[in-house]
Formats: C-alpha cells, structure tokens, sequence
C-alpha cells in the first residue's frame, strides 16, 4: 500500500518537475553589447578620469574582464559599427568609411543579429544605426527583430523626427540617452524568460552637443563650456547604463548575460573634426587618425557566471566581441565562414594563454596601422601634428614601440629598419584580402567631416585587390 501511494505521489510530481524544467532558463548567456560614440579613451573612472564621474560604467568593469589594449578596427563611426557586428575587417568588404546616400553595410554580409536570431535569440537594437538607410539595409532586414533608434551618423538629443520604432516614426522624445536606457530596460523585462541579444548603441557622446539643464547644472565647476556639456552628456550615459544594469539585477539575469562595453573610436581631439570635449590621454591623436588616439578604446567584457574580474593587457579588437558572443551562445559559424575575430573566452578563462592574435591592422585610406606584439608601425593623418584643420597627407611609416612609448613620440623607424621591414610585410599580406573602398574619398560624411580620401599607393600596396 505504502509503495502504491509512493507511485501515486512521484506521478503526480512529474508535470511540476516538467513544469519547472520549462521555466528555467537557457544556461546560454543573454548578450548585452554597449557602444559609445566618440568617447575619450582617458573619460571613464577605470582609466582615471577625475572630473566626470562614471559609477555605473566603473562597476560594470570592476564585474568583469578590462581590457587595457582594447581596440577597434577603425578610427570611425560605421565602419568600426560594421566590423562589430560582422566580426570581419570592414575593409575585406569595402566599409572603409562612413556611408554617404544610399550606401550601407552591403547585403552580402552576415550579421550576429542574423546568426543569433537563427539560433533562436530575440534580438533588438536601440540607438543608432549609421549602417544603411535603404529598405534592404535597415535594422530589421540585417537580423534584429526590433528597433528603436535612428538610421544616421548624428541626432539631436532632443528632437522626436527621426527617430524610429521599427519602421514608424516616434512622435514624442524627452532626451535621446535617457529614452534610449528605458527601451533598453523595456526590452529586457519583456525578454527575460528567453534568451535575448540586445545591441544599445548610444549616440552619447557624439555632437550636437546636447545636455539637460539639470544634469548641466551639476558640472558648474567645469569652466569649459564645451567639457561641462561633454559631462553632462556622459552622466545621462552613465545613469541609463545603471538602470540597464539594475534590470538585469532584478530579473535576475546579471550572472548570466555577457555583457560588452566598448567606444566606436577614439575622442575627436584633432583640429578639423567635428570635436565634442573629450580626451584621449595618456594617447597621442583622435578619431579619424591611425594614432592610438583613434582606435585604443575603453573595453570591458563582463560575464560573472563564466568570468572572474581581472585585467587583461594583451592586445583585442572589437571583431573579438563577435566570435566571443557566438561561442558563449554555442552558435558556429560555417567553415566557409571565416571571421577575423577570435573567441577570447579559452584566453580569460585560463585555458590558453599568450596573445589571442599575432598582429592586428588598420587601413582607412592613405592612414594604416600594424601592431604586433609592443612594435606598431604606422602612417596617420599629418593633422595630428600640424593640427591646420586642412588636408593633409599621411605621414611616413612610423615604427613605436608601445610598451615604452604609449604617447607615440619616439619614431624608431631608423633606427630599427628590420622591424620595419618585418610590420611592413605582415601589413602587405593582410591587405591582399582588403577590397577597394565601395564608397568615400572626398566632401562631406555623414558625421559633418570632411571625408578621407581613399587608400593610395602608400597604404593601399599593390597586392590589394582593387
């Protein structure tokens, strides 16, 4: 009798053990990728910043792994957006500068919306595009299911027209950052029993510099006009990032969502970009140059169900986040498929050690950059220098060795011809599989810049396929 009723009672269990299993989530991460616009590599807390106070982003790179050589691709907005999402050089398919018109991320390319969608994810992306206009190249035909945001390079904070939700116009905007930060939380909480990936691309820090009085208000002791707005600006950043955060605490998925906080490109510093107020110290140049100004950027990965907090020094590239993200997600790409980033968990979880990449390069037009191991060889806009605000050309090859020389002062090209020699050939054999830039090379961008003309002879050898 006792045994039948113990019979009677495990059946009975068996649908809310069912139940339960159904209920529990994915041990699959949720994947969070959050990008700055033209912020300052020396603006964050955890890179030393004194007078903007960044909490929110501060805790989330004590949560996980910083990246003290943390880069992107490029020195510019979409192209850099390109190679994030791609996890290629944006040069092997022609995104070499920002999209004029119709141009766009080509269709030909695959997304991490499009794979993790395919797998299963729910995928959003809220803020800023700047990958294509066209029907065919808009968010939702590139793999993410919703869309909150605008297509373009730039957006005022404050103006409603513009802004999308899907394909439909908003009629209504308080504060672009701050509503940016309420469908990011949105999207969350209406996700949280799924696996999701949500892309929150702020337009914060980019111009028109835009603020709230009462955020303006709380930065009175910056004299700078221009830096008191910049800060401003960041704070109203920051605070969306800490109610991103906060969601994630409370439908308890924190442990378990990788979680990416990177800049599109350096702090436009220079004379003759559109500049904003940021700083880029202890580097030398700003966007649009090949300096490390230009492509070092603030970098955190954070996954506290996988990764303990630690700081990482050995050089990654943004096109990292892409093959990193997929293989926490267990999604594989195609052996015709090659990406050019790597899958850096093995490296932050112990299991290999040693530099994830050999070398890691940059052309974006007459500028190209090679770093390998300390030794950088590169040519970058002479307006670094000269600071004239007009055409330059790029300089000669100029070989640094970065460990002892991070401010890139001391050219060393003469004196070590070999070494040279040595980045020079690695560069040449990477940019056979660049193609010639689809769009670019004079007027005006779509960030109000004057745009850089297109690869020449010195950057672009003669073995690219162009």
């Amino acid at each position: 009798m006792i045994l039948r009723l113990g019979l009677f009672i495990a059946v009975l269990l068996i649908p809310v053990a069912l139940l339960r299993a159904a209920d529990t989530p994915s041990k699959k991460p949720n994947i969070l990728l959050i990008v700055a616009d033209d912020l300052g590599y020396a603006d964050v807390g955890f890179h030393g910043c004194q007078d903007i106070p960044t909490p929110h982003i501060d805790e989330l790179a004590k949560s996980g792994v910083r990246f003290t050589n943390g880069y992107v691709s490029g020195p510019y907005c979409s192209p850099t957006r390109a190679g994030l999402l791609t996890g290629r050089y944006q040069t092997r398919f022609g995104h070499e500068f920002n999209p004029n018109g119709d141009a766009g991320l080509p269709v030909s390319e695959t997304t991490i919306a499009d794979r993790l969608k395919a797998a299963g994810y729910k995928t959003g992306l809220v803020g800023k595009w700047h990958l294509g206009n066209q029907p065919q190249m808009q968010p939702q035909r590139r793999g993410f299911e919703e869309f909150f945001g605008f297509l373009g390079g730039a957006h005022s904070y404050f103006e409603h027209n513009g802004i999308l939700r899907g394909t439909e116009p908003v009629k209504e905007l308080d504060y672009t950052t701050d509503a940016f930060g309420r469908e990011a939380v949105s999207f969350i909480e209406r996700h949280k029993s799924e696996n999701w990936m949500l892309y929150l691309a702020f337009n914060a820090v980019h111009t028109p510099m835009d603020a709230t009085n009462d955020r303006l208000a709380k930065f009175s002791s910056i004299a700078d006009k221009q830096r008191r707005t910049y800060a401003a600006m960041m704070l109203a950043m920051d605070e969306a990032i800490g109610k991103v955060r906060a969601k994630l605490k409370e439908t308890g998925l924190a442990d378990n969502t990788l979680v990416v906080f990177i800049s599109d490109n350096g702090g436009p510093t220079m004379v003759g970009v559109t500049v904003n107020g940021s700083r880029n110290e202890p580097l030398r140049g700003s966007k649009r140059t090949t300096l490390e100004g230009g492509v070092r950027v603030p970098f955190v990965l954070s996954w506290p169900a996988k990764l303990k907090p630690a700081v990482f020094e050995q050089p990654v590239i943004q096109l990292d986040v892409n093959a990193t993200a997929l293989a926490a997600a267990e999604v594989s790409t195609k052996p015709n498929e090659k990406l050019d980033g790597i899958n850096l968990l093995p490296y932050l979880t112990g299991e290999k050690s040693g530099a994830p990449h050999d070398s890691l390069f940059w052309r974006f037009g007459n500028q190209m950059a090679v770093r390998s191991g300390d030794f950088k060889l590169v040519r970058y806009d002479s307006n670094a220098d000269t600071q004239t605000g007009r055409a330059q050309p790029a300089t000669a090859a100029k070989l640094y060795n970065l460990a002892q020389d991070i401010h890139e002062d001391r050219d060393l090209a003469a004196a070590m011809p070999e070494k040279v020699k040595e980045l020079q050939a690695k560069w040449d054999e990477w940019n056979t599989s660049n193609v010639k830039p689809l769009w670019g090379g004079g007027g005006k961008d779509n960030d109000g810049d004057p745009a850089p003309k297109k690869p020449g002879k010195k950057a672009n050898n003669k073995k690219s396929n162009e």
